[in-house]
């Protein structure tokens, strides 16, 4: 079982709220926000959340900052976006043995605006009551993984995607390395 740290909600907010977008800066590479990627085209980033609840967390984020979950986009442009939204659920599924996988978008024109889709794994055996919502909640604190973990799931989750697309879709997705 993984271990778990209680982060600052306060320093989060504050920074999520009065900072630059994170997810332009990730795009961006700045140095000052790391993650570890999973999969990035022109079309959408997908990277590990930083402060994961579940192992295998994953945030998909479109390349152009849009704010609107439907909105900001037209019907092809949002379904070119949940293409890869599935294959990367799926590629986090098989990866992490989930046995339920949640896609969700959350997000705040306070804070978070860039619109993004969360793929939260549920592992197997997680009581009913610790599921869902629960299991996403910072609550009962975030997994304590390291960068070397992390590197290591985002490979292993980036392989995993090389490999189902290859095997299993009609259509192709470049996986970034």
């Amino acid at each position: 079982m993984l271990a778990r740290i209680h982060p600052n909600n306060q320093t989060y907010q504050k920074r999520i709220q009065n900072g630059p977008c994170f997810i332009c800066q990730i795009i961006g590479n700045n140095p000052d926000y790391p993650h570890h990627i999973v999969f990035e085209d022109e079309v959408a980033i997908a990277f590990l959340n930083r402060f994961p609840t579940l192992y295998g967390h994953t945030l998909v984020a479109p390349k152009g900052h849009q704010e609107q979950v439907t909105g900001d986009f037209c019907l092809e442009d949002y379904l070119l976006l949940q293409r890869r939204v599935y294959a990367i659920a799926e590629a986090v599924r098989y990866e992490v043995n989930a046995e339920r996988v949640y896609v969700l978008s959350l997000g705040s024109q306070q804070g978070n605006a860039h619109v993004h889709w969360h793929i939260a794994p549920l592992p197997p055996g997680v009581p009913f009551e610790e599921q869902q919502l629960q299991a996403l909640s910072w609550g009962n604190g975030i997994l304590d993984l390291t960068a070397d973990q992390m590197a290591v799931l985002a490979a292993r989750i980036r392989f995993r995607l090389i490999t189902q697309n290859t095997a299993t879709y009609s259509w192709h997705l470049d996986v970034a390395g």
